[in-house]
C-alpha cells in the first residue's frame, strides 16, 4: 500500500516558488527523499496558477508518514512555510494494490 499526498502551497508575488527553491537549496528535499519509506517528493508548477506550487509526496505506508511528521525536518518546513506566508491545501490518496 502506498499513500500519496498532494500539497498545494499558495502565496503571493512568487513566494510559493521561492519556498520550493529554498527547500531544495537548503537540503531539506534531499533529506526527505532519503527517509525510510519515501517513494516520491517532487515539486510541480501549475501552468494556470503562477502563485501555487504542487508537491507530490508519496510514502510506503502510514508508519513512514508518521515517522516523517515527527522528524526535525517538519519544524524546518513549517518555519519556511511561515516565512513565505503560504496557505496549504492537502489531498490524500491511498493505493491499496499490492
Amino acid at each position: 500500500m502506498s499513500i500519496t499526498v498532494n500539497l498545494y502551497y499558495t502565496g503571493q508575488n512568487g513566494s510559493a516558488r521561492k519556498f520550493a527553491e529554498e527547500m531544495v537549496k537548503s537540503g531539506i528535499v534531499d533529506a526527505v527523499r532519503a527517509e525510510e519509506g519515501n517513494e516520491r517528493y517532487e515539486y510541480f508548477f501549475p501552468m494556470d496558477d503562477s502563485e501555487t506550487v504542487l508537491l507530490i509526496d508519496r510514502w510506503k505506508n502510514q508508519e513512514a508518514i508518521d515517522f516523517h511528521h515527527k522528524s526535525p525536518m517538519m519544524k524546518q518546513i513549517a518555519e519556511l512555510r511561515d516565512k513565505y506566508k503560504l496557505r496549504l491545501k492537502v489531498e490524500r490518496y491511498i493505493d491499496e494494490k499490492e
